[in-house]
């Protein structure tokens, strides 16, 4: 009767233990943190920043697959399509908000297939010049840029970085000739070289090879200066008022994820945004931490869509 009644308990915790939802054991195993663009670019770079202490708070790898290519588009269509079990993440920033209304065909929908988390940070691009370009500020860029019209060669990597290119050009009235490269550290890779004369690589990524004296800084595309540069006007002190494009990069999931598993993620993702060492760390690349809750990201994300959508619609534009 007892090895009966032994079994019966056993069989019994087997079943409730398989009836716990799989969330409710998140994370069993490690995840994967897609980042859209190569290494070394500003996603990559956030990515990596809040990766350690998310793995170290879950006790799991986090484990970062960089999927450049299409603007960001080719992993944020990968994860859009992943299996929504909380392993495999996304770190979303401006391009794929911008690319909802520039390009006419995506792989998927950047509402309705992938689900906010937590708004990270925010930063700013540089515009930026190869020292071989006989321009120290925005107005003697704007002059050389109308004394030769197309001849200089912007190097772009993603739909925030193109429209930002864009809207410079559209508000200015110059021409220059756009290059399109994967990522921005092929983009840098080209403006030190002197492949392309001007970009507008993150403030982040740009910042050791300004320091450097590899590249000139001439104006940041924020409403606000840098605090790692601040003796650098924004582009609208600079000559052209009204000019602002500020990239933010934020945490995704695919779409019907368990919502259990999405707060847990936020939860960690604030913590880990709290930490004096990850502030110092994103702060050193001039970022500002944000750890908003999964809906102001979601509110944030609509309103750049809406915002971008407008510009992209009334100037025309679309990728080359």
């Amino acid at each position: 009767m007892k090895s009966i009644i032994c079994g019966g308990l056993i069989a019994l915790a087997a079943a409730l233990a398989g009836a716990v939802p799989a969330h409710a054991q998140y994370p069993t195993r490690s995840i994967r943190f897609i980042v859209p663009y190569a290494a070394g670019s500003a996603p990559d770079i956030v990515g990596r920043i809040i990766g350690t202490p998310l793995s170290e708070a879950l006790g799991r790898p986090v484990v970062i697959d960089n999927r450049p290519g299409a603007a960001g588009n080719i992993g944020a269509e990968l994860v859009a399509h992943s299996t929504p079990d909380g392993y495999t993440v996304m770190m979303a920033n401006l391009s794929h908000a911008i690319s909802v209304t520039l390009y006419s065909k995506l792989g998927y929908d950047l509402v309705k297939d992938l689900a906010p988390v937590s708004w990270l940070a925010a930063g700013s691009y540089l515009m930026t010049v190869n020292p071989s370009v006989p321009a120290k500020s925005v107005k003697e860029l704007i002059a050389l840029a109308r004394a030769r019209p197309g001849q200089l060669n912007v190097a772009t990597s993603g739909a925030g970085i193109f429209l930002a290119s864009q809207l410079f050009q559209g508000m200015t009235g110059v021409k220059m000739t756009n290059v399109t490269y994967r990522s921005t550290p092929f983009s840098l890779t080209a403006l030190v070289s002197g492949e392309v004369s001007v970009g507008y690589p993150s403030s982040s990524a740009a910042f050791p090879h300004v320091t450097s004296a590899k590249l000139r800084g001439l104006a940041v595309t924020s409403a606000r200066r840098s605090p790692i540069m601040p003796d650098v006007p924004t582009i609208a002190e600079a000559g052209v008022p009204g000019y602002e494009a500020s990239p933010w990069y934020g945490l995704m999931v695919p779409a019907r994820t368990p919502p259990e598993i999405i707060s847990r993620l936020h939860a960690e993702s604030v913590k880990a945004l709290n930490r004096p060492d990850v502030k110092e760390r994103i702060g050193a690349t001039d970022l500002k931490p944000v750890g908003s809750t999964p809906e102001q990201f979601r509110t944030h994300i609509r309103s750049e869509i809406e915002k971008w959508g407008k510009i992209v619609k009334t100037t025309g534009l679309r990728p080359d």
